[in-house]
Order: structure tokens, then sequence, then C-alpha cells
């Protein structure tokens, strides 16, 4: 089958991958479409640390293929949504409602996949850039059938992750100020997450002034080029503050500019060995510092939620495709990402 696999050197598009049956407790998903992150990207170039060959991608939707022994959550037929977790169910941060603090989920390095008679690596516990993938029951989450699969592949990641961030770890009030650093597939969630919130005004920070129309149409109720321009919007700082970009200057930035008891939401993932500071003094005016992983989400709920606000129409999903490529022109789609022509997303198709 066809997959796009990392062997450390290079990526590509290969032909000859191939991926074991589902033993008990485990589900073969044929994956439909799937969203290029910049998580992606940072494997290959080394920002993310990952042993290979590795098949690349975690963030897409298909149709369950079959199921092995003991599985009742999902059938042959179902549309899901892969979530990247794989929780065990049973620690204590699963009973609390807490998958993503599950330890299992940390430094998994499953091999389901062969490639030139050798194994090969998983990525994010998913690899959905490949024709087929194996996964844990509680990663796919079954949606509706008439959800496009292109919208649906981007709820697997960028969705839960900037959506949940607000709902979930920053807890958003309404009428809260927001700033959102980097108006990308992360950025473009919180906004309208915000937006779902009820934050007011919520200010988009990005040097792409392209980017502009899609922040407003998210629900921006200001776009700014630079994080001293947000300045002169939100004089005494916001309560909330996004970081969706990965560098330290900007996480420096979206603290500087905290109203007393403001909380900055790192989203972005510099280097694993980056470092970054801020003044101690003013962090005494209740100020915080949270990290989040995958929006603190808990996917089997929140995936569900999410499609059903999209029915609703409330949710924007199929605007957060901005380009959709064949498997096969993969590298074409890597080229445009990087080269900031694409607003949200881009979706790969099989």
């Amino acid at each position: 089958m066809r997959g796009v696999v990392y062997d450390g050197n290079d990526y590509q598009v290969v032909d000859d991958l191939s991926v074991k049956d589902p033993g008990p407790g485990e589900v073969t998903v044929r994956i439909e479409a799937a969203g290029l992150c910049h998580s992606d990207l940072s494997v290959i170039s080394g920002t993310i640390p990952f042993p290979t060959p590795v098949v690349l991608g975690h963030e897409g939707a298909g149709v369950v293929e079959a199921v092995g022994a003991s599985v009742t959550t999902v059938k042959e037929g179902d549309h899901v949504v892969l979530s990247t977790l794989g929780n065990c169910g049973s620690c204590q941060y699963c009973d609390a409602g807490r998958p993503t603090m599950c330890r299992s989920t940390f430094g998994s390095r499953p091999q389901p996949f062969t490639w030139r008679g050798e194994p090969a690596y998983s990525f994010a516990n998913a690899s959905v850039f490949s024709e087929r993938t194996v996964v844990k029951p509680n990663q796919a989450v079954r949606i509706p059938d008439d959800v496009p699969m292109g919208a649906a592949a981007l709820v697997g990641c960028g969705v839960l992750t900037g959506v949940g961030a607000v709902l979930q770890r920053a807890r958003v009030p309404a009428g809260a100020s927001v700033l959102v650093i980097g108006v990308g597939g992360i950025g473009l969630n919180v906004i309208q997450g915000a937006a779902l919130a009820g934050a007011t005004p919520i200010i988009a920070v990005d040097t792409n002034a392209r980017k502009r129309d899609i922040a407003l149409a998210f629900g921006a109720t200001h776009f700014v080029e630079s994080t001293d321009a947000a300045r002169e919007i939100a004089k005494r700082g916001v309560d909330f503050a996004f970081e969706c970009v990965g560098h330290v200057g900007l996480i420096r930035a979206a603290i500087d500019l905290l109203d007393w008891a403001g909380t900055c939401v790192m989203l972005g993932v510099p280097e694993a060995t980056a470092e970054a500071s801020f003044n101690v003094a003013s962090m005494y005016l209740d100020k915080s510092v949270l990290g989040c992983r995958y929006g603190s989400s808990q996917p089997q709920r929140d995936v569900r939620r999410y499609v059903e606000l999209y029915r609703q129409g409330r949710l924007k999903l199929d605007e957060l495709v901005s380009a959709t490529y064949p498997l096969e022109d993969m590298k074409s789609a890597v080229h445009d990402l990087e080269a900031g022509e694409i607003a949200a997303r881009s979706v790969l198709t099989f």
C-alpha cells in the first residue's frame, strides 16, 4: 500500500508499505483524508526527535475496515476521526477525565508497519499518511456519515488542540480579552474557540498580512502584524494570550502582554532544548503560564461535540481546508505550507 515514510534523511511517498492485521483490542482504519500539520514537518526537521523509519501523519479520518477480537465500540464501515492518544482508560488520570495525562500515551513507539522488509514506526500512534493504519479502539471516534472526510480529519488535531486550549485548558470566560499569536491551523481554532466562549476583543497577530481576512472570518475582532501593535489595542494587556508559533521570543511577548491575573497558554512547539524567559517580578500580579497538551481534550467526548457544533453551523471546519492534494503530491503540499501559501490547513486525500 501507499504511504509517506521518513527514513532519517528524507521523506518519500512509497507503494511498498504494509501494515499488520488488527489484533485483539485493535482496529484497522482505511484513511480517506489527512491534514498536514507542522508537527509532521517537525519530525523531518528534527525539532521532534523520533526513531526511523517512521510513517508520518497524525491528523486523519477514515472508515473502519476491520476490528480485532473484543472490540465493541466501533464496527466495520463506521466513519471515524482518529485521536493520537490511545490512553489506557484505567489509570488515575483517565478516571479523572484527563486522558492527555495518561502515562501510557507518552513514549510509545509501536511498529505496526513493514517497509522494505523491516519494521517501521507509527508516528503519534496514528500514521495517517498511509492508506491503512492500526489503532486502539478508543482512538477511533465514530462520527455521522454525512460529515465530509476532509473537514472531519482536521478535528483530530487542530480543532481538538486549538478549541480545546480555550474551552478545556484556559477555560476562557465570556467577556475576557484574548490575544492569539500565529494564525495557522492551531491559531484559527483558538480564535474560533474564543468566539464560542464569548471572548472580546479577540486580537490576532501574524506577520503574514494575507491572514487578515481568514482571522476575521473565524471570529477575530482585530488583526495586527506585530505584538507591539497588539499593545496599542489592549493597552493594559489581555486576560489570555495563546502562543501558537513555538518561538521563545513570542512566548516572552505573550507573557509581557498579559494584564494583571492574565494567563499565557503555550501551544507552539519549539525545539526540545529551547528555553524561554520572563520578568519574574511581573508574575506576582497573579499571572500564569500554562503548557497545554492536545487541548487538554477528552477525544471521545470532544470530537463528537465539535462535529455536532459543525453540523449546527457554529464551528467552521470546511473553511479550514485551504487546499487539497493527492497523497502523491506530498512534496507540493509541504512546499506550499512552508512558503506561507496555506491560510489554514492542507489536506491529503487518498
